[in-house]
């Protein structure tokens, strides 16, 4: 049956779509068996996060995984460990922002009409930085490493076969540098992505054409940061679902200011654009239950993504 807003007034009226295409469905799951999870992104420190924990309790808002945007080498040790102790008791993936980027070096180019190598790492010294803070990160005790290059990303998944990090450290792959179409997505797949963010402008159709090459989980904001879009596609929530599982749906913010790299100085706008973040998951949670599409959650706690795709590691490094 169709879960589209308005479906069934339009129906009696003569205008119904007809039942969905069985065909355009996911036939893919989480290892638990669930068809999606929740993310809340863009929680910079202890007291962000804090706020997020207070508010999900309150408005019964479940969170798989919490994600921070302005990277690892701006919290202390301090703060890293109490994120990953308060995201511990209650059961939530804590994924943090691997090292410098190119928007934020000395390099013109990003700020060039064509952005240049954007958020991507450049040369050896950004490179080194980001494998810096994915051994301390994990040394910490964070699971997940968000990353915004793809040798950021074949070098940690390297790192992780050969022991250096965790076996169960999960690697996802930023909005900034999404992929756009299924041999892009199979390919970031294939160098160690355990989850990708793609942008949230592609269309359902361009969903159902990556579910038909990999079974790794699409990220996607149902609601955008302006930087991003600002596209909000909350009536779309049930066949994003439908056609992306699994799926974890993060709940951005349109209409806020940019908070990268967070500071202090930002702590107002951030705590409240945390605040407001969980209320707009609530909006979307409850739009699935008015469809009568909010089943095939995942178990709260579960994080891993399954068996993927992976290209060979080097000869000398698969024994």
């Amino acid at each position: 049956m169709s879960h589209s807003p308005g479906e069934p007034a339009l129906g009696r009226l003569g205008f119904g779509p007809g039942d969905p295409n069985p065909a355009d469905a996911s036939p893919h799951t989480f290892p638990d068996g669930g068809r999606w999870r929740t993310e809340i992104p863009s929680v910079e420190g202890p007291e962000a996060l804090a706020v997020v924990l207070k508010e999900s309790e309150q408005l019964a808002v479940p969170v798989h995984r919490i994600s921070q945007g302005s990277g690892v080498w701006m919290l202390t040790d301090a703060e890293i460990t109490e994120m990953v102790a308060a995201c511990g008791e209650r059961g939530v993936e804590l994924s943090l922002f691997t090292g410098p980027r190119g928007t934020w070096d000395t390099g013109a180019a990003t700020r060039t009409p064509s952005g240049g190598a954007g958020l991507r790492a450049r040369g050896h010294d950004q490179l080194a930085g980001c494998v810096e803070d994915a051994v301390r990160a994990a040394g910490l005790g964070v699971k997940c490493l968000l990353v915004a290059d793809e040798g950021v990303l074949w070098l940690l998944h390297r790192m992780r076969e050969a022991g250096e990090l965790p076996a169960d450290t999960t690697i996802k792959v930023s909005a900034l540098v999404g992929p756009v179409n299924p041999a892009a997505y199979s390919v970031w797949e294939r160098l160690g992505a355990d989850s990708l963010n793609v942008p949230s402008d592609l269309t359902l159709q361009h969903l159902t054409e990556i579910r038909r090459v990999s079974r790794a989980p699409v990220d996607l904001y149902v609601e955008a940061p302006d930087d991003l879009g600002g596209y909000v596609r909350m009536y779309d929530a049930a066949e994003l679902i439908r056609r992306a599982a699994p799926v974890y749906l993060k709940f951005g913010l349109s209409k806020a200011p940019g908070i990268y790299p967070y500071g202090a100085h930002m702590r107002d706008t951030v705590l409240a654009t945390a605040r407001e973040r969980v209320r707009r998951g609530r909006l979307v949670l409850d739009l699935l239950a008015r469809l009568g599409a909010d089943a095939g959650m995942s178990p709260l706690g579960s994080r891993l993504p399954g068996e993927l795709n992976r290209f060979p590691l080097p000869a000398h490094e698969g024994n």
